[in-house]
């Protein structure tokens, strides 16, 4: 069985109000995206809550938009969202001593075995990993 998710975690020196507060900004997304494909928001509320949708500029190899939803919401807890894949990007906050726990998770899991093989050719999840990778140790960097 081929792994259908990459995920890791950090921690962040914040509370997890704040770290919450950046998440739920696409304004801001690019400022920590590890993985060099969020560039810019073309459209978007200022806060995202469960059902928001927002678009942005991509790159990976071309240019490109997305169009998200949000589809999983819990304040200061967990947000995820997905485009017209079925994938999802999520993070998972939880206080800890010295800050809060960000997971972060590319979850795929919701792929059919044939609609999964593009996506796994175009090198994921271990694309997603290291991108994952990148971005939480950007975001610990954020809040150093």
């Amino acid at each position: 069985m081929v792994a259908r998710t990459a995920s890791g975690s950090v921690v962040v020196p914040a509370p997890p109000s704040e770290v919450f507060a950046l998440l739920v900004d696409p304004r801001r997304h690019a400022e920590i995206d590890g993985s060099g494909t969020v560039q810019q928001v073309v459209e978007a509320p200022d806060r995202l809550e469960l059902g928001s949708r927002f678009s942005m500029g991509m790159k990976m190899g071309a240019a490109y938009r997305t169009a998200n939803t949000v589809v999983e919401f819990e304040p200061d807890r967990r947000i995820a969202w997905k485009h017209f894949a079925p994938h999802r990007w999520r993070y998972e906050l939880e206080p800890v001593e010295g800050g809060t726990r960000v997971t972060e998770t590319w979850d795929a899991s919701r792929y059919n075995t044939i609609t999964f093989l593009p996506v796994r050719a175009l090198g994921f999840p271990a694309k997603a990993q290291q991108g994952i990778d990148a971005t939480l140790r950007r975001l610990r960097e954020r809040f150093s």
